[in-house]
Parts: C-alpha cells; sequence; structure tokens
C-alpha cells in the first residue's frame, strides 16, 4: 500500500508549520527589501525540504489519494478525452491506449483469441472499464510501473471489480493493493501474452517497465515504459541519484531497435523542444517534431514511437554522444570510465529541461 491511513503526526507538525512560517514571510509588514530577502532565503533553504514533505504526503498517506481523487474528476470534465487513439492490431494481439486524466496513457494488452486483457497502469478506472466492455474482454492482470497515483489510481476499483485480477509491480515500491510481487526479469504470463519486468529505479524505488514479447505473435516487443521514459524524454529522479537513472535509462538501450515505445505521458511536445536547444542541429528531431505538431493540432497521439527513434533524438538516451557531452558536460575522467561523466551529463540535462518547462 502506498498509505496505510492518515498522515503521520509528524509530518502534519512540521508541514503546518512550514507553510505558517512561508505565510509569515510572503505577508509580514515589513519592508519590500527585507519581504524579498526573506523569500529568497526561504526559497533556497526550504524548497528542498519542503518538495520532500509534500512528496512524503502525497505519496504515503491519504492526503495524496484525495488529491488524486480530485484530480480525477477534474480531467473528466476538462479533458474527457485529451488524445484520440488507435490500437495496435498484431497477429492476436491487440494493444489499446487509453487516454486518462490530462496527459496520462493507460494500456490494455489483449489476447484476441482468449479475450484475456492486461492493464498497464489503470490511473481512471471508470476509463479502464468503459473500455473493457467495448473490447468484450476479462480482465486478468493490472500492470503497475510505480506507486504513483496517476499509474495507480484504478488498481482499488478494479481489483473489487474483478475478482479474479491480479495486481502486479514491485514489492518495494508501496503499490496500492498489490498482489503478486515481481522483481527484475520475472513473466507475467496471460493466454499468449508473455510480459517482462524490468527493474528501472529512479523516478521512484521501486519503478518497473514492462516488455511484451513479440516472437509469440511474430510481431514487435512493446516497452510499458511509466515515467521512465517518454518520447525524447524521461522522468524525474525522485527517489534516485543521476547514476541510478542512468543504469535505468540503460536497461532500456539494450533492447531492439523495433521495440514499440509506449510511454504514461503524452509529453512529445514539449519534450521534441527542449531537445531542439540542446540540439539544435539533429535533423531527425526536428523530422520528429513536425510529425508530432501535426498530430497533435488534431489531438492525435504520438505513440508509439520506436526505441530506435528514441536513440536518434532523445538526448536522455544520447549521453554516450560526444557532441553533446562537448556541449553541455565534463569528459570522461583520467581513468577513462566515463561512467561518472554520463550521469553529470544526464543530471544537467535533467536541470536544463525542468527550467526549460517552467518557461
Amino acid at each position: 500500500m502506498a498509505w496505510r491511513g492518515w498522515p503521520e503526526p509528524w509530518l502534519w507538525v512540521v508541514g503546518c508549520a512550514l507553510l505558517l512560517v512561508a505565510c509569515v514571510l510572503l505577508v509580514s509588514p515589513r519592508s519590500c527589501r527585507a519581504r524579498l530577502g526573506l523569500r529568497g532565503l526561504l526559497m533556497t533553504r526550504s524548497q528542498r525540504l519542503l518538495f520532500r514533505i509534500g512528496y512524503s504526503l502525497y505519496t504515503r498517506t491519504w492526503l495524496g489519494y484525495l488529491f488524486y481523487r480530485q484530480q480525477l474528476r477534474r480531467a473528466r470534465n476538462r479533458y474527457p478525452k485529451h488524445s484520440k487513439t488507435q490500437p495496435r492490431l498484431f497477429n492476436g494481439v491487440k494493444v489499446l491506449p487509453i487516454p486518462v486524466l490530462s496527459d496520462n496513457y493507460s494500456y490494455l494488452i489483449i489476447d484476441t483469441q482468449a479475450r484475456l486483457a492486461v492493464a498497464v497502469d489503470p490511473s481512471d478506472p471508470r476509463a479502464v472499464q468503459a473500455a473493457i466492455e467495448k473490447e468484450g474482454v476479462t480482465l486478468v492482470a493490472i500492470l503497475c510501473t510505480h506507486k504513483h497515483w496517476d499509474h495507480s489510481g484504478g488498481n482499488r476499483d478494479l481489483s473489487r471489480r474483478h475478482q479474479d485480477c491480479r495486481v502486479y509491480g514491485s514489492p518495494d515500491d508501496g503499490i496500492p493493493y498489490l498482489t503478486h510481487p515481481l522483481c527484475h526479469q520475472d513473466v507475467v504470463s496471460v493466454g499468449r501474452l508473455q510480459i517482462r519486468a524490468l527493474a528501472t529505479p529512479g523516478h521512484t524505488q521501486g519503478h518497473l517497465v514492462y516488455l511484451l514479447d513479440g516472437e509469440p505473435y511474430e510481431g514487435p516487443s512493446c516497452l510499458f515504459s511509466g515515467d521512465l521514459l517518454f518520447l525524447s524524454g524521461c522522468g524525474r529522479t525522485f527517489e534516485g541519484t543521476a547514476e541510478t537513472m542512468l543504469s535505468s535509462l540503460d536497461t532500456v538501450l539494450g533492447l531492439e531497435d523495433d521495440t514499440l515505445l509506449w510511454p504514461g505521458h503524452e509529453y512529445a511536445e514539449e519534450n521534441l523542444g527542449f531537445a531542439g536547444v540542446v540540439e539544435p542541429e539533429n535533423l531527425a528531431r526536428e523530422r520528429k517534431m513536425q510529425w508530432v505538431q501535426r498530430q497533435r493540432m488534431e489531438r492525435r497521439s504520438t505513440c508509439p514511437s520506436t526505441l530506435g527513434e528514441e536513440r536518434s533524438y532523445n538526448p536522455f538516451l544520447r549521453t554516450h554522444c560526444l557532441a553533446l557531452q562537448e556541449a553541455l558536460g565534463p569528459g570522461p575522467g583520467p581513468t577513462g570510465d566515463d561512467g561518472c561523466s554520463r550521469a553529470q551529463l544526464l543530471e544537467e540535462l535533467r536541470r536544463l529541461k525542468d527550467t526549460h518547462k517552467s518557461k
């Protein structure tokens, strides 16, 4: 479970105290210069602590669940279908993207012969249930990439509605209503679907991605990447280090070029815009951006891409590229081991991306 009851007393006390301090500093009748100075001091010294407290409240208490429910209600009214999606049909297998919340994707993976379905990150149980009923399939498993409510919020309702449904995920990540813990390289079998879990910590401690093996249906493999990897982007490192995230991204880099990437969010246009800042001469990025802009003008989904495409324009998968290293980060150290320098470059890319996003 991602929460066990109401917030611990210390979280309430510390959180309320910090909020009180912030309010005093922001509305104090002191001089403007003094207020600005204290405000800056508060922001620079307390930003990380405030974030950690807020993050703990979101991931470990009922407050996070209540916040998710509010997001869900608003999104159903404002973004009833943020993107137009198309299923991918293979030989007896269907992958159905389901737009949820304001920019998330859930997925149904369907064995069309056995009429069995697996849901990936079902954050809006109503939308996922509607897709299940429309497809006329039986939900037998939920694959959860990580604990954040915008990926795991539908676990309770769907597992209660479908009595035989199993909930898979990492035991290290506090997945709500987890029934079947998975470790790195464990395989979930549903009909002809063979889905391998890969440990990719960094965004959260127990983040998993799921690789649908293409061999049984003679098609491409499919990677359901949650918040590890997006089209031309990657997730923030909330519960790890740059080294941890780099190792997880390298796990993905080891997969085949024709692997289809099914990410957890519709971030393509924003991510490609940032990629153009750090690699303005990248022609593959420019071509992809033109295609994405045409898609988004009609509110069409941009997924999937392929890992081969991502290698050509996703800066977070290109920390080994000399041009990017020379432009943004240090080169290999005197020992010849470039692991540290690649991690530093990844950290700098993440910092620049966060700044770019706020503009």
